[in-house]
């Protein structure tokens, strides 16, 4: 499997746990003021996921125009 290959099939496993993060956000929030002192743990997973998600995206982009 190419670098590419590799980098695209990690790039959709990332997004599929940073849409997970991201509805564990939402579902949270209108919970609120139920659990509200889970808000900077699940908020946290959701920013730590999307910016990986991003430089995978950096990386892949780099890959496929070099």
């Amino acid at each position: 499997m190419s670098d590419v290959e590799t980098l695209k099939a990690e790039i959709k496993k990332l997004s599929a746990k940073a849409m997970d993060a991201k509805m564990n956000l939402h579902d949270l929030s209108e919970e609120l003021p139920i659990n509200w002192q889970n808000i900077m743990t699940v908020a946290q997973k959701a920013y730590d996921l999307f910016g990986e998600l991003e430089q995978k995206r950096a990386s892949l982009k780099q890959l496929e125009s070099a």
